[in-house]
């Protein structure tokens, strides 16, 4: 049964010190704020030592110490801010402890135009500058307009990388494996590209791209058992959960569940030959963005399941993969305006980013004590 969850406030508190009791799933939660005075968030990552690292989409990194501090990291690439476009997604390598690195993604400047790219780069000791920032991948050029750029990175369990690219306003291009648009791409960490990708062979296409006939996905990560999951912008309508599967034509815009915006179908329908079906679609839309797949280590009974952050309903969508995928419940607190980012946390808390509150909140248990306390951010 979906269940709309607007409670009210039960303990008031100040922006740092103390948390708000509100309810999710019929339980008491507490919901905190981590970081403020945020400039259009766009993605949270977690180091080491409770610290994390915050983009705005303005072209700045963000580095929040564990005594508070705020500091803009230096050498971040040139982006290009417009539209949707700017510094995106952020996420830390697997080995940081040992390398430092991180991975950026951002709409690169390409001429009067811009496309999606990826760099990596070392934090330095103090996270004050990034080290050497290396571009290693970028769409090619060709796109126009600010919208669709994607740009959500998970990193896989080998530790190739994996980002989702939209196609950028042009519908068909989606179809054409000429181009980058539309494509989840899937590369190494020097940016060269893995042997086994699945079009690595086929001389009219681009070897990097790993699925293709995406909208605008902007939302990725590995489940427990190493699949790459998705969830893509529809148009009115038909946005979706995706399971990326190695090859996978995924339909944008031959097929469908939604509509054009003046309410034209879309293409032949919602089914073809050999195009994938969504796991799971909203009709009406809510146009999901960031999302984790929650471990179970705080809420065992949420273990597998999604946690969708609404840009258009100020909500977290709580989808439940079991017997069939169902929206179970819809999150909506006060704080959940526009929210841009979810995240699990290395304890087990689950972060979220609201662009329209310029914040970032922490959902915890009543009486769990987080080994991260929020100060003054």
């Amino acid at each position: 049964m979906l269940r709309t969850l607007m409670a009210a406030v039960l303990i008031s508190c100040s922006a740092a010190t103390a948390g708000t009791e509100r309810n999710a799933d019929g339980m008491p939660v507490i919901v905190e704020k981590m970081a403020s005075k945020l400039d259009v968030p766009w993605s949270v990552a977690f180091l080491p030592g409770c610290e994390f690292l915050i983009t705005q989409r303005g072209g700045e990194l963000l580095h929040f110490g564990s005594s508070g501090v705020r500091t803009e990291v230096g050498g971040v690439p040139k982006v290009r801010a417009d539209g949707q476009g700017g510094l995106l997604d952020v996420a830390a390598t697997g080995n940081f402890e040992q390398s430092r690195e991180i991975l950026l993604s951002y709409a690169k400047p390409q001429g009067r135009r811009a496309g999606t790219a990826l760099a990596i780069a070392a934090l330095s000791p103090d996270s004050s500058q990034l080290i050497n920032p290396t571009e290693i991948f970028e769409m090619a050029p060709g796109s126009s307009g600010g919208r669709h750029f994607g740009s959500r990175i998970a990193e896989a369990p080998d530790g190739t990388i994996f980002l989702t690219i939209g196609e950028r306003g042009d519908r068909q291009s989606a179809q054409e494996l000429s181009n980058h648009n539309g494509t989840i791409i899937r590369i190494k960490r020097d940016g060269s590209v893995p042997t086994d990708n699945p079009f690595v062979d086929q001389s009219d296409a681009q070897p990097e791209i790993w699925s293709y006939g995406h909208r605008n996905p902007q939302g990725a990560t590995f489940d427990a058992e190493g699949r790459l999951w998705i969830n893509e912008h529809g148009a009115r309508g038909g946005d979706e959960i995706n399971l990326a599967r190695k090859g996978a034509n995924h339909g944008w815009p031959v097929i469908s569940y939604g509509v054009h915006y003046t309410g034209r179908k879309i293409g032949l329908g919602t089914e073809r030959e050999g195009m994938e079906q969504p796991a799971f679609y909203w009709d009406p839309s809510i146009a999901p963005s960031g999302m984790a797949i929650y471990s179970g280590r705080l809420w065992p009974e949420w273990k597998g399941h999604f946690f969708i952050g609404s840009l258009k309903s100020d909500f977290i969508s709580r989808v439940g993969p079991e017997g069939g995928f169902r929206e179970l419940e819809r999150i909506r607190f006060p704080e959940t305006k526009r929210v841009r980012d979810v995240r699990e946390a290395p304890d087990g808390t689950i972060w979220f980013l609201s662009e329209d509150r310029g914040a970032a909140y922490r959902i915890s248990p009543t009486g769990f004590e987080p080994e991260c306390s929020p100060r003054s951010r």
